[in-house]
């Protein structure tokens, strides 16, 4: 029996992943074929391509990919693919406002998907910073965004961010 505490690394020279018939995610692992494969990310906002666990259609694990970089173009393509639609996360652009209203934090923001707005209550537990200058953002109804580099932002985002970050 399989120890169910044990990481198994996948070596990059034996995994290959594509596309099946209707876009289905699969793979070759260690010479066998799987028909759907399942990734998530074991750090998501620290680690977005790498320590990446690959499951079989039952959820279980098969291994853990190191760093998807390893991996030969094709199935680092289709890999980064799957893991956006996992992962959707816009990404913000521009920061309109950032206004404190009674208990209420409200956010207008651009992001790559258009204009969105973000309220929240107790700011602190709606930012991450997972490293960086990234920030990750969740309002009260767990719609997310991302800030990939608050200090490559444009002057007036940053200045309005002065009093938050």
């Amino acid at each position: 029996m399989k120890d169910p505490y044990e990481i198994y690394i996948l070596e990059p020279e034996r995994i290959s992943f594509s596309r099946g018939p209707g876009g289905v995610f699969q793979g070759v692992v260690d010479g066998k074929e799987y028909e759907e494969i399942i990734v998530h990310r074991a750090f998501p906002f620290l680690y977005t391509t790498q320590f990446i666990s690959v499951r079989d259609a039952k959820e279980e694990e098969i291994g853990v990919i190191r760093d998807i970089a390893q991996l030969d173009e094709e199935s680092r393509t289709e890999m980064e693919r799957e893991l956006q639609f996992r992962y959707f996360l816009p990404r913000v652009t521009r920061v309109d406002s950032v206004k404190h209203r009674t208990d209420l934090w409200i956010w207008e923001l651009q992001t790559n998907l258009g204009p969105t707005r973000l309220v929240m209550r107790n700011l602190h537990e709606h930012m991450q910073f997972p490293g960086g200058s990234r920030i990750v953002l969740t309002d009260m109804n767990g719609k997310r965004c991302e800030i990939g580099d608050w200090k490559a932002l444009d002057s007036h985002s940053r200045k309005q961010l002065r009093d938050v970050v």
